[in-house]
């Protein structure tokens, strides 16, 4: 029998694993380690059971799989808790860190520094395109996705409407992969579904968000933005980059390129997903509550679809197209952060220098040696030889 949890346990604990959630998608056995292994709050069978769903809907794995640890175990509440526990940490230093950017960016020491982290963002997106490309373009026909995704981005056609075509092309394309068996009856009676707190939370949304468009329009549209981006970010934190680019610096022209890069480089030394650029993004156009409006937009829609999603997945998974729509979206996301490597290569005024620290970066990703030092050395290194 799974042991359960008050929700101040399991907020608490997931507040100290997110003080270290570092390596993004990698802290996922962390949690595993926590809820299965020293915890016991939930077995084996019902963790990969949740961590299938986190991998199959859009946002981060890592902080949506904190979610459905917290609904096995406390309901909607312990959920609520989980989620919020994890990525407290990460905003709280973003925070920080973009008030500090705010105020000393113009430093001559402040411009070399994050000239190199530019560099070193380009190192990172090259090595998630290698990994992402590695796990989701298996035959020519994802590589036909992959690259007509490259090709309509470049054209200036809507990652959005990329993302639903890609979806389209898996289900015509892409063969039909093995269809999941559901779980035993019993494994679904033991679902902790709270249907009347998910239907409140989805309500206190759409109020939130009218609220919002009355009182401030111009964080209701950074709030849309946000919403927009976690809908469609399927694949993980790095699958929110292109749209995040797309969006805030190509169609809405609220920060440039350089900027956007540096937030990115922000993002990858604070602990928790990279789509925690968002309290970056947020804090640049509208300082504290652009910042709080921002992250919750962010990480609100992949909690309710964790929450909702939960007690069906199995079901869902069991149907016959789902996979191949799934691995079509997938990936179009390899193609989106192509265009992304791209566009941030050219905003980088390359050297002999750069070109040595772009490589050393990327052949230290490549030895999985941890980012939480790449990043730092490489600031050091811009700092004294740029």
């Amino acid at each position: 029998m799974i042991s359960t949890s008050p929700i101040k346990d399991l907020f608490l604990s997931f507040f100290r694993l997110g003080l270290t959630a570092f390596g993004g998608p990698a802290m996922v056995v962390h949690i595993r380690e926590l809820s299965v292994g020293r915890r016991h709050w939930l077995d084996e069978r019902d963790f990969k059971n949740g961590l299938a769903l986190c991998q199959s809907i859009p946002g981060a794995t890592a902080i949506q799989a904190a979610a459905y640890v917290g609904l096995k175990t406390g309901g909607v509440a312990g959920a609520l808790a989980s989620y919020v526990g994890f990525g407290l940490p990460a905003f709280l230093l973003m925070l920080v860190l973009s008030i500090l950017y705010g105020r000393y960016n113009g430093l001559p020491e402040s411009l070399r520094l994050f000239s190199g982290l530019q560099v070193i963002v380009v190192a990172i997106i090259l090595n998630a395109i290698y990994a992402f490309g590695k796990s989701n373009v298996k035959n020519i026909q994802s590589a036909v996705i992959t690259i007509l995704s490259t090709a309509l981005f470049w054209q200036g056609i809507s990652p959005f409407l990329i993302v639903i075509g890609a979806g389209l092309a898996g289900v015509i394309l892409l063969q039909k992969a093995r269809s999941e068996p559901p779980s035993p009856q019993t494994e679904q009676k033991s679902m902790h579904w709270e249907a009347g707190k998910i239907l409140l939370l989805n309500c206190l949304l759409l109020a939130a968000l009218a609220g919002l468009y009355f009182a401030d329009a111009a964080l209701f549209a950074l709030a849309a933005v946000m919403l927009k981006i976690d809908l469609f970010a399927f694949g993980g934190g790095f699958a929110s980059l292109p749209l995040m680019l797309h969006e805030i610096v190509l169609v809405k022209g609220w920060m440039a390129g350089g900027t956007f890069m540096d937030g990115v480089a922000l993002g990858q030394v604070t602990p928790g997903p990279i789509v925690i650029t968002a309290a970056f993004v947020g804090y640049w156009i509208r300082g504290l509550e652009g910042a709080v409006v921002s992250t919750v937009a962010i990480f609100t829609p992949s909690f309710l679809m964790v929450i909702t999603l939960a007690p069906v997945f199995d079901r869902l998974r069991s149907t016959p197209y789902f996979s191949k729509v799934i691995d079509g979206i997938l990936a179009s996301f390899v193609g989106l952060l192509i265009y992304v490597l791209i566009k941030f290569a050219f905003t980088v005024p390359w050297d002999v220098v750069r070109i040595i620290l772009g490589l050393a970066a990327l052949a230290a990703l490549l030895r999985k040696v941890d980012i939480l030092y790449i990043v730092p050395a490489g600031a050091i290194l811009s700092v004294i030889f740029l």
